[in-house]
């Protein structure tokens, strides 16, 4: 295969990746049932901690030549050639990019919003500046070695599937309190736990996992949760981690000793600090900063930094597309 793939990264499902892509230690990539699930364009890079996930029914596609810098997240989007992807920026589901884009650190882009070509874009939420100028031009084509020119695409298919064994993360026992792990539980390779941790049944933790029960816990975790790619769960010594059934936890957030109810969805990116509880059925935007001792009630829309009530929902949440469909 003419693409480069760090040992500690990650590839799972389906996908097509360009020649020379390049995806960098701790980056995760997750396609869906087919190749055309996720596509990289040749030359692009995802570098370190960084998340790219699609899926059949809203895939990811990105150009040839487009860098994501550290910890991105990009979640069934459409991107051009020729980005320049600053560090912690987050694509959210449907959003669109054109070519020759230039995104600030910790850019926001929320879900089904378009940006045309030759952007400068900063912000969360995001906002366009300002169009590209001279120097911006010159700074990309600087930071490819003085080559924009873009070739004949040239695929690599690569089907990772998710394998039958499971528990396959590594587990440690601190002080005698090992994790305990349900039936039919899948624990990705990529994943570590340790100390005073209980999982349900049914539930997925996903690759780049790190749930930290130390020794003085405790952390729960239900039935049918998913805990997706590069998350953090953790707690202080007086402090409980309870997450209810079917809680999605989205990919590279960090949940700090908090409650998080039966049905409830935290989008990616966000940080839910100690002694917070969340009822049943919230939805935290993506990127949302939840304070300390923060509660909010039943079907609540979580946004902002620090997260603020914005509104309610009137039935149960649909099935985010960058989660899994299996669990």
């Amino acid at each position: 295969m003419n693409i480069n793939i760090a040992d500690t990264a990650s590839l799972r499902g389906s996908m097509e990746l360009g020649k020379k892509v390049y995806i960098a230690q701790g980056t995760i990539v997750r396609g869906g049932s087919e190749p055309e699930s996720l596509h990289l364009g040749n030359q692009t890079w995802a570098l370190e901690n960084s998340i790219l996930v699609g899926s059949q029914e809203m895939p990811t596609f990105v150009g040839s030549k487009t860098v994501f810098g550290h910890k991105c997240i990009v979640l069934n989007s459409t991107i051009g050639n020729l980005c320049e992807i600053g560090n912690g920026t987050i694509f959210m589901p449907g959003s669109k990019v054109g070519d020759y884009c230039i995104f600030g650190e910790g850019t926001l882009v929320t879900a089904g919003m378009e940006i045309p070509d030759n952007s400068v874009v900063v912000g969360r939420p995001a906002r366009v500046i300002r169009k590209l100028m001279v120097e911006d031009e010159k700074r990309i084509k600087r930071m490819r070695s003085g080559d924009v020119s873009l070739s004949l695409f040239v695929g690599t298919r690569i089907e990772e599937k998710l394998k039958e064994e499971k528990n396959m993360g590594k587990t440690y026992e601190i002080q005698g309190k090992r994790p305990v792990i349900g039936k039919n539980t899948y624990v990705a390779p990529g994943a570590e736990l340790n100390g005073d941790v209980i999982i349900g049944e049914n539930t997925f933790i996903g690759d780049g996992v790190r749930i930290i029960g130390n020794s003085h816990g405790p952390v729960r975790i239900g039935d049918h949760v998913q805990i997706l790619e590069n998350t953090v769960l953790h707690l202080l010594p007086d402090n409980e981690l309870i997450i209810e059934d079917r809680v999605i936890i989205g990919p590279g957030s960090i949940v700090h000793g908090t409650t998080l109810k039966e049905g409830t969805i935290v989008e990616s990116g966000s940080n839910v600090c100690d002694y917070s509880e969340l009822g049943k059925n919230c939805l935290v935007k993506a990127g949302t900063l939840i304070k300390q001792r923060s509660k909010f009630e039943d079907h609540s829309i979580i946004e902002g930094f620090p997260g603020k009530s914005m509104g309610k929902l009137d039935s149960p949440q649909p099935h985010p597309p960058w989660a899994y469909q299996r669990f």
